[in-house]
């Protein structure tokens, strides 16, 4: 075993360690069973859900189906919370029922598009090493804690509290933000669609208003659902609110805009019209583009 695989595998017992110790937390106001918060036992999920998808593809060294068990670990995180903190109030219900249609639009989406696609190139280097295509598996496994945490927090929770301003100034955010990334998303690919754009960018459409609608919206309807958990929450619970955050950072910091962003510029930064679009276009939150 060399110095890099040491090292991603020193990477994988980290993140992980971390998912369970944020889990243990995050959950103390949840339901219990057999010893353990509910919420604490959908982290044990997320990272089975992943470890278990890891081994096939490992073996094949394929990334095929990596964006669809992404999907398939917000399913089962859902499901084990509906199934062993029953039985739910109208906000528990609500919740699991938004969360199951995101990401099973957004699973299909995604898997529809690395199909046509025919791969991730993201995934070249590292899925030919079993170590280092581990570590991808096991951060997405943590993307699925952090993300759905609020999530789970209130379909978990030991304290339901009626339905209040929280909940429909949450639910108004969520459906906002869902219509806005689905719109966004199709959008994007009636345009990879037409012949007549090959090689073109995308500048119409609600990609008027930003360069990245799609995560405008998922930050929104993030941000909705810790909204619809704020009467909730209590001490150390208080962690789930990271939800809306790491999606932030996430997309704006790590792996979305920015490298989106390098690629579009290494195709289109010579181009006096690209850069028009960059200049006077938000970079994120749905805005009117700035005047010529």
């Amino acid at each position: 075993m060399n110095g890099k695989s040491i090292k991603s595998l020193v990477t994988v017992f980290i993140a992980a360690a971390a998912g369970l110790v944020f889990g243990w937390l995050a959950g103390t106001d949840s339901l219990r069973v057999a010893g353990m918060t509910v919420f604490f036992l959908c982290t044990l999920v997320a990272l089975a859900v992943n470890w278990l998808a890891f081994i096939p593809a490992a073996a094949a060294q394929t990334e095929k189906y990596y964006d669809l068990t992404g999907s398939i670990t917000y399913v089962a995180m859902i499901i084990t919370a509906l199934v062993l903190a029953s039985p739910h109030d109208i906000r528990a219900l609500v919740v699991a029922g938004m969360v199951l249609v995101w990401t099973g639009r957004l699973g299909i989406f995604l898997f529809r598009r690395i199909s046509d696609a025919g791969g991730d190139s993201r995934f070249d280097k590292i899925k030919t090493h079993p170590s280092r295509f581990l570590v991808a598996w096991t951060l997405q496994a943590l993307w699925g804690m952090f993300t759905a945490a609020a999530a789970i927090a209130i379909i978990t929770t030991k304290d339901p509290e009626p339905i209040g301003a929280f909940f429909w100034i949450g639910a108004s955010l969520w459906l906002i933000g869902f219509v806005i990334e689905i719109i966004a998303d199709g959008q994007k690919s009636a345009f990879r669609k037409d012949k007549a754009n090959d090689g073109e960018f995308i500048s119409s459409g609600l990609w008027a208003w930003s360069q990245h609608p799609n995560y405008f919206g998922e930050i929104l309807l993030w941000t909705g659902i810790a909204v619809m958990a704020l009467p909730l929450l209590s001490g150390w619970s208080w962690l789930v609110l990271v939800s809306p955050v790491f999606v932030y950072v996430l997309l704006t910091g790590v792996s979305g805009i920015p490298m989106l962003d390098a690629k579009a510029e290494k195709r289109w930064g010579m181009r006096e019209d690209f850069r028009r679009y960059r200049a006077q276009t938000p970079k994120l939150i749905l805005m009117p583009p700035k005047a010529q």
